[in-house]
């Protein structure tokens, strides 16, 4: 290494580099209440229903200032955990987690993300192939008589005359199917790509016989379902979301963002 001079121009052997810290943020305040609350409802220590203390008592009992659990109550909030009521009888209250809101979110999300680069159609329609046809098996396995004839009802369910396409009623249908294998998580996976699929998909621009190719599949999807065909109902499932796929790769298929 080469040597530095000092004021009188003597030459000095220049020192050890400096060391390079790895330095380590600490969570912000107010995410570390959010999430010890949030673990006390996760593990059933506030039950649903509870109201939680005043923010006067949580600052005490967490030693931070009044806004920094106000922010940690609104993030609870946007997570839908609890519930917060004005009036003399209100308060912050733990609310129990709804699948549903949770879809719709995690819809919302996606629907934010394809509109980036980070996340393109191409993806979602990668993860329905690989979701849906192990859900159509599943539920060959495990769908009950009274879930089969839901199928069929999703299956053949007249258009809606402002929808010529039937697109919402098509979706609806393998929504019936990923709620046919009896697991929350499947659905909750797969749900929010169709909601995706609903509001960008440009339907006027798809030929009306595509459609009726459609409601052929879903009758033969359903059809191996309630037979417990399985392995054919997977199959029959991927054939279908290959073609539908090389539907929605065709330019002009989305709608302008």
């Amino acid at each position: 290494m080469s040597p530095s001079a000092d004021g009188a121009g003597t030459a000095r052997p220049a020192g050890p580099p400096a060391a390079r810290l790895q330095v380590q943020r600490v969570r912000p305040a107010y995410r570390q209440v959010a999430d010890e609350l949030r673990s006390q409802i996760m593990r059933g220590a506030l039950a649903p229903g509870t109201r939680l203390p005043a923010e006067s008592e949580l600052t005490g009992m967490f030693g931070v200032s009044r806004s920094t659990v106000r922010e940690a109550l609104r993030v609870l909030t946007s997570q839908h955990l609890i519930d917060t009521r004005r009036g003399v009888q209100g308060g912050s209250f733990v609310a129990a987690p709804d699948p549903a809101q949770v879809v719709e979110d995690v819809g919302g999300a996606l629907g934010v993300l394809v509109a980036t680069p980070r996340l393109g159609m191409s993806d979602l329609l990668e993860a329905r192939l690989l979701l849906e046809p192990a859900a159509a098996r599943l539920a060959a396995q495990r769908a009950a008589p009274e879930t089969i004839e839901a199928l069929r009802i999703a299956a053949s369910s007249p258009r809606d005359p402002r929808d010529p396409s039937g697109f919402v009623e098509h979706m609806d249908f393998h929504t019936t199917v990923l709620m046919a294998t009896g697991n929350l998580m499947l659905t909750m996976m797969g749900q929010p790509v169709g909601d995706v699929l609903r509001t960008r998909l440009d339907r006027a621009a798809v030929a009306p016989e595509r459609w009726t190719e459609v409601d052929s599949c879903h009758a033969e999807i359903t059809e191996h379902i309630a037979r417990g065909e399985a392995a054919e109902a997977e199959e029959a499932m991927r054939s279908h979301l290959l073609d539908l796929r090389e539907l929605y790769s065709r330019p002009g298929a989305w709608k302008a963002d």
